[in-house]
């Protein structure tokens, strides 16, 4: 039905349902993240936090109901961008995105008690000028390599840890990158 806005999924011909706010979908997000989990383990929590009543999904139906979940978190039919450029994150970027997604709301989101995840997606959506805006298109405008005016570099220099996008790294990787440069360190004096 158009304008409805989903509090459960159809799975195996049953309605199930599911934790639509917007701090469940985002903690779903956080989890898919996390390289510390695998494949697997982020497709449970996906499933375990959206679901209600999970364990009520018949092992048939995981598949389909995993499908689901994926498509709700993905903000269902909207439409999706061909661009394969990684612009923000939403844990990196959080005190620059949620101040941009209340502007767009006209309110304090975090505050509100209940706000379902596609009402927070279409907030999002309509962010339009704004310091998380202007950070989004210097990533975007730096990963097509386009050439960028004085001022857009100066801000870049001056604010290198706000639009430089981290790298997750699970807790091995990170071992191996700190036992590197403990090693250049060495080797260098630097």
């Amino acid at each position: 039905m158009i304008g409805q806005l989903p509090k459960s999924l159809t799975v195996g011909g049953r309605e199930y349902a599911i934790r639509s706010d917007f701090r469940v979908a985002l903690n779903i997000i956080q989890a898919m993240n996390d390289p510390e989990l695998s494949d697997r383990e982020k497709c449970y929590v996906c499933m375990k936090c959206l679901y209600t009543d999970y364990d009520s999904i018949p092992r048939r139906d995981l598949a389909e109901a995993a499908e689901k979940a994926y498509w709700f978190i993905g903000g269902g039919n909207l439409p999706k961008s061909e661009r394969d450029i990684r612009t923000f994150d939403w844990e990196q970027d959080e005190q620059l995105l949620f101040p941009a997604v209340n502007k767009a709301a006209g309110f304090e989101t975090r505050s509100c008690e209940y706000l379902h995840w596609w009402s927070f997606l279409g907030y999002f959506g309509e962010i339009g000028e704004g310091l998380f805006s202007e950070v989004v298109h210097l990533r975007e405008r730096m990963a097509r390599h386009e050439k960028l005016s004085p001022n857009e570099r100066r801000f870049i220099r001056e604010h290198k840890s706000m639009i430089e996008l981290k790298a997750r790294l699970s807790g091995e990787e990170q071992k191996r990158e700190d036992e590197d440069a403990a090693f250049l360190h060495e080797l260098t004096g630097r």
